[in-house]
């Protein structure tokens, strides 16, 4: 997320609020006279619209084996190695998937958890892990890269 700053005549705010929540995903623009009282100040939160190109979530997880069995997974994979191993990518990407998965079936639900924190922060993990830059809400990232993942094996 980040905000936009615009100075432009009060008859021009419409349209450059449409042009920037055209252009980003925007909260409502909040306005400010400017000192000089002849232009309006716009204050916008914005973030990158979403890649039309990254998968829903039916998408990413079309295939993806039930929540219980990938809880499973990733418990036997992780008990299985030594203490300090280190895990890899697959289990990683797995992990962040199956939390963003319980995430979303709690939001659907209207469940009160903390399953989206979660999620988020394996996600974040992830991306640490990718050694990668994302600009986007992190869960998404897991959702492509799960979609990406289970096309190539």
């Amino acid at each position: 997320m980040f905000e936009i700053r615009v100075i432009c005549d009060p008859d021009d705010r419409d349209r450059v609020s449409k042009t920037l929540a055209a252009a980003f995903t925007t909260v409502a623009v909040r306005q400010q006279a400017t000192r000089d009282g002849w232009r309006t100040r716009l204050y916008v939160t914005a973030d990158h619209k979403p890649d039309e190109s990254w998968p829903t979530t039916e998408e990413a997880y079309a295939t993806a084996p039930s929540i219980i069995r990938e809880i499973g997974w990733t418990a036997h994979t992780a008990a299985e190695k030594p203490f300090g191993t280190r895990l890899g990518r697959e289990f990683w990407l797995r992990k962040a998937a199956v939390l963003d998965r319980i995430a979303l079936t709690d939001e659907a639900d209207a469940i009160p958890s903390d399953a989206a924190e979660v999620a988020t922060e394996a996600a974040r993990r992830l991306i640490e892990l990718d050694d990668t830059t994302v600009i986007c809400d992190p869960r998404h990232y897991v959702r492509q890269q799960y979609a990406h993942w289970t096309k190539h094996q």
